[in-house]
């Protein structure tokens, strides 16, 4: 027994040790050979400068230490019988998941021209990192992975979005000691206070300590070995330390880690399935500590690489130049002794191949890995049972969100069977109007709970954690694995994630491309607590530009909803749910607010995305004089108000209200697949009226979005102008130049001939600005007549 790690040494036949030692050359081998070859695969004759690719791009640093770690988990998946797939989380680490993946037969079944022979092992080398061919990560085009690694942090909170609701399944994920020090990672080792060992699956993380970064050492290398131990333990976990540079014992010493690991799994699974323990385990995990570019060149032109930073990328540079590292590069690939390793043909021998797990139990087969092979349609209950009841347009609402709520509810209730749907935000479900949802479920919850909690269980639908990145990251595994899910967050604060969004929505384009990726269900954001009732909060909580991030996107991938009402909400959500392959973006309040559209009327809106409000319109009889558009709930309402004022002083006016739900719909369809033509386009904003946009975003999205259209001179928008600040919800709009007063302003200053009839007009506008303003500063809150106003009649928008 060692004493350190907590586990024997010899356990394991040697004679397994040295088929994973085998495995290992092989896939070191490959990994090298992706870097640096695109000829003469086998060294069937001596290396030349022309075998050599001209431009060398790679990461070796990472890629030993992964396929030791890979080696090992293949033996461990076939004398255990694991599930298990496999997440790759130091930057780069393409070469590693790519060989293995070729080893164990699944690059060849998908990509059959990368064949088991010589000939396809020279393209396996040539397209790594080549015009042409496929990226130094795991990306979307490698069998097995969820995880591309591009960008470090995301690892972990990835694998245990795979295992909620997946109790079968072991997710390894292998976070780089570089990527330990981000802020999401950080974060991510909290995740076991969420793991149900009862429904859910198991983490099982394997810290990789090579010691360096591109230049730098890494801080969790460089710290004692007992105060490692005891962070990690105060994490909640239980670390095995794997530690040497000798593969013979290394081999020993993992193969130990991992039969104590997984006998640790299986009492743990098994104690809480049966019932005996409720207290949350000290889950395993593994410490390995092993040399950056092992087994790589340890000197290069009198400068250490092996065990330094200079691993890093490409340890060896090989060109003209330096025709002296071209028998080095030989003695490396030599080194792990091909001829051991790979038949007359080229093709992986027998013996060795049998060391790989059998089907879907190879992790580059896993169909978790391929989530849509295993997605199941929701079950959806008909949303129209939960519509708002108007009567009349303007009716009093309880709340966007609230009402969304009681749906999101029953699909819960519906799928709960399923364990295929949850729903997850930083602390701000019942914030942000979703409370109905805790009717039937809790906040899965596996630390400590005190009687005053609430909410809080062992299982449960909600997951929420105040780490915007865990958020996204969980819901990321939940989809890539198969399930569906929603992110529900403050508008302000979605940003945070602005990066990993990238990464997704990335991911999605390019796994759309690839024929045996199977689409998965869409990421759904749903943003309350907007911009324009950040009151209380002031100028932080005061950012709609998500929107404008996410619209950067390719148009098959990106979609944007901002339902003006309830029941408009209900419809987009209910479709978003359904989507595939999308993300979807939808922007709702969740405070009292009045309601435009019954729920049939609601759903023909959302279906056709844009259309004229003709119960708000006068246009009905003759050619417009003006068009009042708006895309948004709050400029929905100041739209109606000021079309309101517009209609009862300016009676002959004729006037269009068109309301955008769709954003996408305003972007010409040669840009966007839901863009109107530019027929349809300038039937409803017509192709000379001033057209008065009031936009819950920032203005110049309208414009960039519509800058070919042929109105667009005429189209002035109207928006969040980076004004804020703790006041009143009018006075925000004031602040901003979206109040009803300024697009009365705005319309009448638009249209020729108006000038000196509405003189009077305008100077009671701004009289009533000076109003608002004093009387706010006195007492607090908005002026009676903005606080009862009401679409009624006309007459509602007298101005006294």
């Amino acid at each position: 027994m060692n004493l350190k790690t907590g586990v024997r040494r010899d356990v394991v036949d040697p004679q397994v040790l040295r088929g994973i030692d085998a495995w290992w050359r092989a896939a070191n081998y490959l990994s090298v050979g992706q870097i640096y070859l695109r000829a003469n695969p086998l060294l069937r004759e001596p290396l030349k400068l022309e075998h050599v690719k001209h431009t060398l791009v790679g990461h070796w640093g990472t890629t030993p230490g992964q396929n030791f770690i890979y080696a090992h988990l293949n033996r461990a998946i076939r004398q255990h019988k694991l599930d298990m797939i496999y997440l790759s989380g130091p930057g780069h680490g393409g070469p590693a998941v790519v060989a293995n993946a070729y080893l164990d037969g699944t690059y060849s079944e998908l990509y059959p021209e990368i064949s088991e022979d010589e000939a396809g092992l020279q393209r396996l080398f040539k397209q790594f990192s080549f015009p042409g061919g496929i990226a130094s990560h795991a990306s979307p085009e490698c069998p097995g992975s969820i995880h591309e690694g591009g960008e470090l942090g995301y690892s972990l909170s990835h694998a245990f979005g795979a295992v909620f609701d997946n109790p079968g399944l072991i997710a390894a994920c292998v976070i780089g000691d570089g990527e330990a020090e981000t802020g999401a990672l950080a974060t991510s080792w909290h995740g076991n206070k969420f793991l149900n060992p009862v429904s859910d699956g198991t983490v099982l993380p394997i810290l990789h300590l090579n010691g360096y970064k591109i230049a730098n050492p890494t801080v969790l290398a460089r710290i004692p070995r007992r105060e490692l131990s005891q962070f990690l333990r105060g994490c909640g976990w239980k670390p095995y330390f794997v530690r040497g540079r000798h593969p013979a014992s290394m081999h020993r010493m993992m193969a130990a880690a991992l039969d104590a690991v997984c006998a640790d799994i299986r009492r743990i699974r098994h104690v809480a399935r049966d019932g005996r323990s409720h207290a949350r385990p000290a889950w395993p995990m593994i410490v390995l500590e092993s040399p950056k570019g092992w087994t790589g060149p340890r000197i290069v032109d009198g400068k250490p690489v092996e065990g330094t930073f200079r691993a890093h990328q490409v340890p060896l540079p090989v060109s003209a130049a330096t025709p002296q590292h071209l028998a080095a590069l030989e003695a490396w690939l030599r080194s792990y002794r091909p001829d051991e390793l790979f038949d007359a043909r080229g093709r992986l021998r027998a013996e060795l191949r049998r060391l790989a797990p059998r089907g879907e139990r190879r992790m580059s087969a896993s169909p978790h890995a391929n989530g849509g092979l295993l997605l199941h349609d929701l079950r959806m209950p008909d949303f129209r049972k939960h519509a708002a009841v108007v009567a009349e347009p303007g009716v009093a609402g309880i709340g966007d969100t609230h009402v969304l709520g009681g749906f999101l509810r029953e699909v819960i209730r519906a799928n709960r069977d399923q364990g295929n749907f949850r729903i997850f935000g930083p602390d701000e479900t019942i914030s942000n109007g979703l409370e109905a949802a805790f009717e039937v479920t809790n906040r899965q919850w596996e630390a400590e709970t005190r009687p005053t909690d609430e909410f809080l269980a062992r299982d449960g639908r909600v997951l929420e954690v105040l780490s915007e990145h865990q958020c996204q990251g969980w819901l990321e595994g939940y989809l890539l694995t198969g399930r569906h899910g929603v992110f529900n967050c403050y508008e302000a604060f979605i940003h945070i994630v602005d990066s990993m969004f990238n990464q997704h929505a990335k991911w999605l384009k390019m796994t759309s491309r690839i024929p045996w990726r199977r689409p998965i269900a869409s990421l759904n954001y749903l943003l309350a607590s907007h911009v324009w009732r950040q009151d209380h909060n002031g100028f932080t909580h005061q950012d709609p530009g998500f929107i404008d991030h996410v619209v950067n996107k390719k148009a098959e991938i990106v979609r944007v909803y901002l339902p003006p009402d309830a029941n408009c909400l209900l419809s987009v959500m209910d479709h978003c749910l359904r989507s595939r392959h999308y993300v979807n973006v939808v922007v709702a309040g969740k405070h009292p607010a009045p309601q435009w559209l019954g729920i049939e009327a609601a759903v023909e809106h959302c279906s056709r995305g844009i259309g004229i409000w003709p119960w708000a319109s006068n246009d009905q009889d003759g050619e417009s004089d003006v068009v009042m558009a708006c895309a948004g709930d709050v400029p929905t309402l100041e739209t109606l108000a000021a079309v309101s004022i517009l209609r009862y002083h300016l009676p002959e006016l004729k006037i269009r209200v068109v309301n955008v739900v769709d954003l996408m719909k305003l972007e010409s369809p040669s840009l966007h697949p839901h863009g109107l033509g530019d027929g349809d386009f300038d039937r409803l904003f017509t192709a000379d009226r001033p057209v008065i946009f009031a936009y819950h975003g920032y203005p110049a999205l309208i414009h960039r979005l519509t800058y070919r259209r042929r109105n667009h001179d005429n189209l002035h928008v109207h928006g969040y102008k980076e004004e804020g600040a703790i006041t009143t919800p009018f006075d925000m709009t004031v602040l901003n130049g979206l109040d009803r007063f300024h697009l009365v302003m705005d319309a009448i200053e638009r249209l020729p001939g108006l000038a000196s009839r509405t003189v009077y007009l305008k100077q009671k506008l701004l009289d009533k600005l000076t109003e608002h303003r004093r009387y706010i500063c006195e007492h607090g809150m908005d002026l009676p007549e903005v606080r009862e106003w009401a679409w009624a009649s006309p007459e509602a928008g007298i101005l006294r």
